[in-house]
């Protein structure tokens, strides 16, 4: 008898100690809309007013002048500002490359729907920067072999925009194919080319996949907006211009 009421009691402490699952059976909401009726909470303003003053001031600093607006979209194959963007990036992060590594960065190229706005005449804002990128994209040097760079040139002849490319090159559609030189140089068959561009484009972001698996990848651990902000305030007044780096054949 001792052994059974034993066994009974071992039985109901289990069955005592089952979880119970819980589910959802009902989800209700409430739309709250946003009324001049609505009153402010005090405390929450009194909070965060300082901080708001604070990024104001910030963002109005004045870095640089323009004396004409710089936008995206005054050339059909390049335009002022991609041009400035794309030059002012390898001046930057070839500063840092050749610190590190002794070597050049061969030119820069970054995608036309990175540039998100324009810089208006006047004077160049804090906000303008933060305007031009917005996002957090990393410089990177991507070693390249010259088949891939190939396929890069293929990409920027069948997409024909205004992508951001630097002054150290020059590319020309003929009617026969294309021209393109570095410096100057046509490619070498037998050299890898060092390329600047976004870690988000070396990913292959806007289908640039000739930037994925390079030879070496090179980390500067330098944010796109820093050199542009860095460039703004260390120029005085911001010059650029379309200079024929990339055209078609007439």
């Amino acid at each position: 008898m001792k052994k059974t009421i034993i066994s009974f009691l071992i039985i109901l402490l289990l069955f005592s100690c089952k979880k119970n699952t819980l589910q959802i059976v009902k989800i209700k909401g409430k739309q709250l809309p946003i009324t001049e009726k609505l009153v402010s909470d005090s405390s929450i303003v009194k909070t965060y007013l300082p901080y708001k003053y604070k990024m104001e001031k910030e963002m109005n600093t004045v870095l640089s002048y323009t004396s004409k607006d710089l936008v995206a979209t005054d050339g059909k194959l390049e335009s002022s500002l991609g041009n400035l963007l794309a030059d002012l990036c390898y001046q930057k992060g070839n500063f840092v490359f050749k610190k590190r590594t002794g070597k050049n960065i061969d030119f820069a190229m970054f995608n036309f729907r990175g540039i998100r706005a324009g810089v208006p005449k006047g004077n160049v804002t804090m906000q303008n920067a933060f305007n031009l990128m917005p996002f957090e994209n990393n410089l990177v040097v991507t070693e390249l072999s010259s088949e891939k760079l190939k396929e890069l040139l293929q990409y920027l002849i069948t997409q024909r925009k205004a992508h951001p490319l630097s002054k150290q090159v020059k590319l020309k559609i003929t009617k026969n194919g294309y021209n393109f030189t570095i410096n100057g140089k046509p490619i070498n068959n037998k050299k890898t080319y060092y390329i600047l561009t976004s870690d988000y484009l070396q990913h292959g972001g806007d289908h640039m996949d000739f930037f994925k698996n390079p030879i070496k990848l090179y980390l500067l651990n330098y944010k796109m907006r820093s050199s542009i902000i860095d460039y703004f305030k260390e120029t005085d007044t911001l010059k650029t211009k379309l200079d024929g780096r990339f055209v078609t054949e007439n």
